[in-house]
């Protein structure tokens, strides 16, 4: 017996198979307009498929227009790559981010909650880890800073570490040493001529200098370290071209180091 089917179907039947066979390639095809896939590459695993024109996701709400987060304890929340070339923005390279607050706020914000590094930025030992047109003083990364010190302090330093290897004694011809002197510790006379000056370190690697602090009768100064590294033994003497009597003088011993 024949079995006639039903008139005015096949059409129907042929145009539905049509368009789905239609919207399953455009899919496959990865054109624009089709949907984002979770936990796949889109807009396909092929690389010669992807997308020819900017994705765009507009948003008009109180916070953010999209958000990027992982769970995982060792996973990142976003990665961007790009083959920008230098220049920039500016030179009509696009960079890999970019943050525009179109208004009058912070365009970003970096934000840690523990860790002794909040970011880090890497690239090649010569090239400048960022660059800015902006004039102002950045809170926090203020270049009259050094390791946590302003330039007051650091001239402090440098001058604590030359005054620690120029060592200075200015001793009275009575043996005093005068509140000016950097360094020693001590001074007395012990004789006709004969001081002995105290430096509160050794200074056996320093080189030893005096001279006699008076224009009146100024002669010769002989100066020797004494065993324990730290006592000089200075001699003064009176004036004259063959003189070498002892004689009290003022006199200024320096221990340069």
């Amino acid at each position: 017996m024949q079995r006639f089917k039903k008139p005015g179907r096949g059409p129907w039947i042929v145009a539905a198979t049509l368009i789905a066979a239609l919207a399953i390639t455009s899919l496959a095809s990865g054109q624009a307009g089709t949907a984002l896939f979770g936990g796949k590459r889109n807009p396909s695993a092929n690389n010669s498929q992807t997308f020819s024109a900017e994705t765009e996701i507009i948003a008009n709400n109180g916070t953010y227009g999209t958000r990027q987060s992982n769970k995982s304890d060792n996973g990142g929340g976003a990665i961007y790559g790009c083959r920008s070339k230098a220049g920039g923005t500016e030179k009509g390279n696009d960079p890999c981010v970019r943050a525009s607050n179109l208004s009058d706020g912070r365009a970003f914000e970096f934000s840690s909650g523990g860790g002794a590094e909040v970011g880090r930025i890497t690239g090649p030992a010569a090239a400048a880890p960022f660059t800015t047109s902006a004039t102002g003083v950045a809170t926090g990364l203020n270049p009259d800073r050094v390791d946590g010190k302003d330039a007051t302090q650091l001239a402090d330093d440098a001058k604590t570490a030359v005054d620690g290897r120029l060592l200075f004694a200015a001793v009275s011809g009575t043996g005093t040493l005068a509140a000016g002197s950097r360094g020693a510790t001590s001074a007395a006379r012990t004789g006709e001529g004969a001081y002995s000056v105290v430096f509160g370190k050794d200074v056996s690697g320093c080189a030893l200098t005096a001279t006699e602090q008076t224009i009146d009768d100024a002669g010769a100064v002989g100066v020797e370290l004494q065993a324990d590294k730290t006592t000089v033994r200075v001699v003064t003497r009176a004036g004259g071209a063959t003189n070498t009597n002892a004689a009290d003088r003022p006199f200024h011993l320096t221990a340069t180091c």
